[in-house]
């Protein structure tokens, strides 16, 4: 078992120097790759063929996933067709460790044809692809993990890493934030923890005048289903609320009081825009069960904690 140990200590020790030496080797070339993609009015175009085509996929889906559209094109399949997805609005993205793969050069000429941008990524300065590119990325040289030089790891680490720090890039210049990434990730654990709670309210409010009789009120409570009703002023002010606990503190001659004289004033409220992890927090911390969501002291929706869990917000 030890050897097995020393072994992945080794491949994941020989990929963090090609790291290094990837950040170490970084230069001007990377922040005008970045100005090219800003700078294109359609998509990146990601391609590449083996080890760094699966690579590839993968740098188009984190682009399109945050902020900047991508697209992944076999060059195989470009040479049969394919070649027509990329337009002159597009800037391409062309990987290849050696920047000698065959397959590559039918959409290497299709760019330098329509003057589409090329940005290269291979690791050799003087190969096709590098000499080809409006600007050339390249990947040092760097040991492969494998220890005989023939089995793509490190230099695939490299260059997955290289598309990861382009699309940091991109995203820090566009200022895209969890909102915006909520965009593209409305799904799964994701999506839920970025919902908002105005995604998750009801707007058919469970609510009463300050002046109300409790009759009303718990006819309210009952109606609505959410075991509490909130209380507005003459304005329509939020300005208390009625839980069950307000209803045993006054058991004695309920029915004869008002809904002012019951509630809670001042109630826990949270805004429209807040996270719904958020309101999830508060309401296990203060143990309730419910919040309104409030604009300018104006209720617009209530939130309950099942709505949360419901959509997967744990």
């Amino acid at each position: 078992m030890s050897d097995y140990l020393d072994t992945a200590r080794r491949v994941i020790l020989t990929e963090v120097q090609g790291l290094e030496l990837l950040a170490e080797g970084l230069d001007d070339g990377f922040a005008r790759a970045v100005d090219l993609i800003l700078g294109a009015t359609g998509r990146v175009i990601v391609s590449g063929m083996g080890k760094s085509g699966h690579v590839g996929r993968k740098i188009a889906a984190t682009l399109a996933s945050t902020g900047t559209p991508a697209q992944f094109v076999h060059p195989a399949e470009a040479s049969h067709g394919d070649l027509g997805m990329v337009t002159r609005a597009d800037v391409a993205l062309v990987l290849s460790n050696s920047g000698e793969t065959p397959e590559l050069a039918d959409l290497i000429a299709h760019t330098k044809r329509f003057g589409i941008p090329l940005i290269g990524v291979a690791s050799r300065p003087g190969s096709t692809l590098l000499r080809q590119a409006d600007v050339a990325l390249v990947l040092p040289a760097a040991p492969e993990a494998c220890g005989n030089g023939i089995v793509p790891t490190t230099s695939t680490t490299m260059t997955l890493a290289l598309g990861d720090a382009l699309a940091v890039a991109l995203m820090e210049h566009r200022q895209f934030t969890p909102e915006h990434f909520r965009t593209f990730h409305p799904g799964g654990k994701l999506g839920a923890r970025l919902a908002k709670v105005g995604d998750l309210m009801h707007r058919d409010m469970p609510l009463v005048p300050e002046d109300a009789p409790m009759s009303d009120a718990l006819l309210v409570i009952s109606q609505k289903g959410f075991g509490v009703t909130g209380v507005t002023d003459a304005a329509g002010h939020l300005v208390g609320i009625i839980t069950d606990g307000d209803l045993r503190r006054h058991m004695d001659g309920l029915l004869d009081r008002r809904a002012a004289e019951v509630m809670t004033p001042g109630p826990r409220v949270i805004a429209p825009d807040a996270l719904a992890e958020s309101a999830l927090a508060q309401m296990q911390a203060r143990k309730i069960t419910c919040l309104f969501a409030v604009t300018d002291e104006m209720p617009q929706g209530i939130l309950h904690i099942h709505d949360c869990l419901r959509a997967g917000i744990v």
